[in-house]
């Protein structure tokens, strides 16, 4: 192969260098992948909250027998994605179980945002002891593998229901959220509105809250989507172990583990939560590098 036929299937000029109209029309074609990819996953989890909104007020209950048990998908309604081994409509499962992944995938952001960002806060400005002694509560929190921690809180607080599950998720995500609040707000710190604002005697909670927190709220709120994926999959491994939501309270994840023994002769029972859980985590990561791209968040950042 000649130079010439190698930089051409290089996409390369004469000159080894891209021609501005190439790498405009490459642009163009990340952006509208990018675009279709955005456009996905906003409508998946708009179908989520939908599912969330009629679970109760749909014509089978999630926890009671409608007929015959091990029904595949595509029956009549209310059988639409079939039954599962109690005769349970999976339709209404799956709608009852984005209610339970909404729970423990908003209140533990809320927690973490709250509980850690105050922290952090605090940490960042006053720094000295408050920042040691916040430093060693983060760090031992953090020293312990997230799933055995979530095992033991769950084996602690019982009985299990889905908002203990959700009180063990909180305590995790507070480390995180701090040390993201804490850096950010260490950064901004040093910059001259903050010095001013000190220097005009105004008072902790004022620069705290009003000049360090705002310019924080883009790199938490690219954290805070990534952090709502990460919980789901963790309530989801919980209940695939068995220590997680029980019955009759459905979850993706619990659904998957009443299945696992049956794949072989009824994997539709395992495939449909597992594909909804995928479709979900998969949605708030797009969201989630959308919202980095668009607020210039590095990754050193999260």
């Amino acid at each position: 192969m000649s130079l010439v036929e190698t930089e051409n299937s290089l996409g390369l000029t004469e000159s080894g260098v891209e021609t501005p109209e190439e790498a405009a029309a490459e642009r163009k074609g990340k952006k509208k992948k990018t675009g279709l990819l955005w456009w996905f996953a906003i409508t998946w989890l708009s179908l989520v909250v939908l599912m969330v909104i009629i679970a109760d007020i749909l014509p089978a209950e999630y926890d009671r027998p409608i007929g015959d048990s091990n029904l595949s998908p595509f029956q009549a309604w209310p059988e639409f994605l079939g039954t599962d081994y109690l005769g349970r409509s999976t339709l209404s499962r799956i709608a009852a179980g984005a209610r339970t992944s909404l729970i423990v995938s908003t209140v533990p952001i809320i927690s973490g945002v709250v509980i850690g960002g105050l922290l952090g806060l605090t940490a960042a400005y006053f720094r000295g002891m408050a920042e040691t002694v916040i430093d060693i509560f983060a760090d031992a929190l953090l020293a312990f593998p997230p799933l055995l921690l979530l095992l033991m809180l769950s084996s602690v607080l019982t009985p299990p229901s889905v908002w203990t599950i959700t009180l063990g998720l909180s305590v995790l995500t507070i480390p995180g959220f701090y040390r993201l609040t804490k850096a950010n707000a260490i950064a901004q710190s040093k910059r001259e509105y903050v010095v001013v604002a000190k220097a005009m005697g105004a008072r902790p909670a004022r620069i705290m809250f009003k000049e360090l927190m705002p310019n924080t709220v883009a790199t938490i709120m690219s954290y805070a989507v990534i952090v709502m994926a990460i919980m789901i999959v963790a309530e989801g491994s919980l209940s695939f172990l068995g220590v997680g939501v029980p019955d009759p309270e459905p979850s993706w994840g619990g659904m998957v583990y009443k299945a696992k023994d049956s794949l072989e002769d009824y994997p539709a029972q395992v495939f449909v939560p597992c594909g909804v859980l995928f479709l979900t985590v998969f949605s708030l990561n797009v969201i989630g590098d959308r919202l980095r791209a668009r607020f210039d968040v590095r990754d050193s950042n999260l």
